[in-house]
């Protein structure tokens, strides 16, 4: 049992079955909840999460925080300690790393999480594991 961070693009793909990630991202969050995993979604990436929805209407928006609710998924907001640790990653990664992305990561770090679940392949070394889920084979 430990806390998952998860990323925008792991909700993004299991929220839309055309997604390429969507089957690899669902089977990670299945496996996670069997192994009793908690979750955590940053506030950051709960509002790229909402970057289309919000296009699509109040319904759509409603989708997600369903979801959410359901996995159960708490967004953690972003305190003082998170902003610190992720301007630490962005000057220690330049551009290698999106503050976006450190965002997230930070929030793991400053949460003690397991894990960070991604979609985003492209990530550098971080200091917590990171699953990327991938395209389906």
């Amino acid at each position: 049992m430990g806390l998952i961070v998860l990323n925008a693009g792991v909700v993004i793909a299991v929220l839309d079955a055309s997604d390429v990630h969507h089957a690899t991202a669902m089977q990670a969050l299945a496996d996670a909840q069997d192994a009793g995993d908690g979750f955590v979604l940053p506030a950051s990436a709960y509002a790229e999460c909402l970057v289309s929805p919000s296009r699509s209407g109040p319904e759509a928006v409603a989708t997600v925080d369903q979801f959410l609710d359901a996995l159960p998924a708490r967004v953690e907001p972003a305190t003082r300690a998170i902003g610190r640790v992720a301007a630490s990653l962005r000057a220690a990664h330049g551009p290698g790393l999106r503050l976006s992305d450190a965002l997230v990561v930070a929030t793991a770090v400053v949460l003690a999480a397991s894990r960070i679940i991604t979609t985003d392949a492209r990530w550098p070394v971080v200091p917590v594991d990171v699953e990327v889920v991938g395209e389906p084979e």
